[in-house]
């Protein structure tokens, strides 16, 4: 006699639920601003403004650290995140209906 192995629970897919127009409001001006945060993070650290400000001219040691090329590249570092943020929500925002449908099952 062979042991009888328990039937395998169906799984019923469901339709995903629609975004409302909200939603993608929302996921459209998330995107828009990420993308410009990150661009400004990105070109604005390279630039002669950058200089002449209050904070630069706080005190010595924030001077010094202020002008580093470091901190101005450890700033361009996060604005690359920032715009791969928002091209990573472009791709979730335009990804079919039956993705979403897949990884909610798993």
């Amino acid at each position: 006699m062979q042991p009888v192995e328990p039937p395998r629970p169906v799984i019923v897919a469901e339709t995903p639920p629609s975004l409302a127009w909200y939603h993608k409001l929302g996921s459209l001006l998330f995107i828009v601003v990420c993308f410009e945060v990150g661009v400004f993070l990105l070109v604005f650290p390279w630039l002669d403004y950058w200089n002449n400000n209050l904070i630069a001219s706080l005190a010595p040691w924030v001077r010094g650290v202020w002008v580093s090329p470091f901190f101005r590249g450890a700033l361009s570092g996060l604005g690359v995140v920032n715009m791969y943020i928002s091209l990573a929500e472009v791709v979730r925002l335009r990804r079919p209906a039956a993705d979403r449908l897949k990884e909610s099952l798993l």
